[in-house]
Formats: structure tokens, C-alpha cells, sequence
């Protein structure tokens, strides 16, 4: 029993110690800590960051070509960015945030995602069955995979929008029908 009177009265002080002393602190608790460092968490500093470059704009993409150039991207380009970024950088892209990309161990070379003298050709319906079907189904490259069961449409159209947005040189929609082809706006 007074073992047990014992260790509540040095329960109860220790706490009463402790309350006072949190009141009685105007400086730092610990003489290790610098005097700026103090017990209160401060927001963290948020860089002056690119990512809403215009208005409207969801996110950005650098140039591959020109850095120093900013692309604004929409909202479904941006998702065409995130997609990009998880499925295709390995090879469709020189570098991948991880470093070198698997480009060059593809034979034949895929193209790179913002080569628009080879994609802009492709119509959009072309791209949708490259990427959903893969690359030896449409004539196309077997290394290719089809993404048409891992890919939602949805999903497709904003990769689609995204590769549309990056291209270089830039890519023209097609402005209409003319004798059942499409004709591309002039320049």
C-alpha cells in the first residue's frame, strides 16, 4: 500500500511540475533548441511554383524542345499528363524522372510523345485504337502494348489531348470534311 501511495504522489507532482512549467515558458523548453525553433509548427514555405500559369490552366508542361517555353495545360491535358507520366515515359520520352528511358532498347525507335511530324498525321480515332488495342493489332510496332483494358476512354482522349498540346511542331485540328477527307486549317 505505500509503495502504491508513493508512486501516485510522484505521479500527481511530476504532472504538476509539468503544467507549471509549460505556463512558465516564454522561451524554448529545451536549451538545445535554437531560439527560432520553438514548440509551435509554422506553415512550411510554399516555392513560387509555374503550375497555374494562366488563368484557367491545371498544371504545366516545359517544352522538350525549349525549356525556357511553358505550356499551360488544361484540366484534361494535365490528366493526359499524369497518365503520361505513369504508362508511357518509359518509352515514349528520352528521360523519365527516374533518368534514362527504355527508348532505346525498343526496336523499331517508338516516337517520342511530342514528335508532331509523326503523330500529327495520326487522327485522333487512330491514336484511340493504337493506344487501346496496341501497336501489332493497327500495323504498328508489337512492342506497343494495348492499354484498352488498364485505360478508361476518358482516360485515352486526355492522353490523347495531352500528346496534341506538347506536339512540335504544333498540331492544327482538322478544320472539316471535304469530299470525305479532312482538310487541316491553313497556317
Amino acid at each position: 500500500m505505500k509503495i502504491l501511495l508513493i508512486y501516485l504522489s510522484v505521479l500527481v507532482g511530476c504532472l504538476g511540475l509539468a503544467v507549471l512549467a509549460s505556463k512558465s515558458f516564454t522561451t524554448t523548453p529545451c536549451w538545445c533548441w535554437s531560439r527560432d525553433q520553438g514548440m509551435v509548427v509554422k506553415p512550411k514555405p510554399h516555392p513560387v511554383s509555374n503550375e497555374y500559369v494562366s488563368y484557367g490552366s491545371y498544371g504545366s508542361e516545359s517544352d522538350w524542345s525549349n525549356p525556357e517555353r511553358i505550356i499551360p495545360l488544361d484540366y484534361d491535358q494535365a490528366q493526359g499528363k499524369r497518365i503520361f507520366y505513369q504508362q508511357c515515359v518509359w518509352c515514349h520520352a528520352d528521360t523519365t524522372p527516374a533518368g534514362p528511358s527504355n527508348r532505346s532498347n525498343v526496336t523499331p525507335a517508338p516516337p517520342l510523345m511530342n514528335d508532331g511530324a509523326v503523330l500529327n498525321g495520326e487522327s485522333d480515332a487512330s491514336l484511340q485504337k493504337i493506344i487501346a488495342l496496341g501497336g501489332s493489332a493497327v500495323g504498328k510496332s508489337a512492342m506497343m502494348p494495348p492499354y484498352g483494358t488498364s485505360l478508361t476512354q476518358d482516360e485515352i482522349n486526355d492522353l490523347i489531348a495531352y500528346m496534341r498540346v506538347i506536339a512540335v511542331p504544333e498540331y492544327h485540328r482538322p478544320s472539316g470534311k471535304v469530299n470525305g477527307t479532312w482538310r487541316s486549317k491553313p497556317s
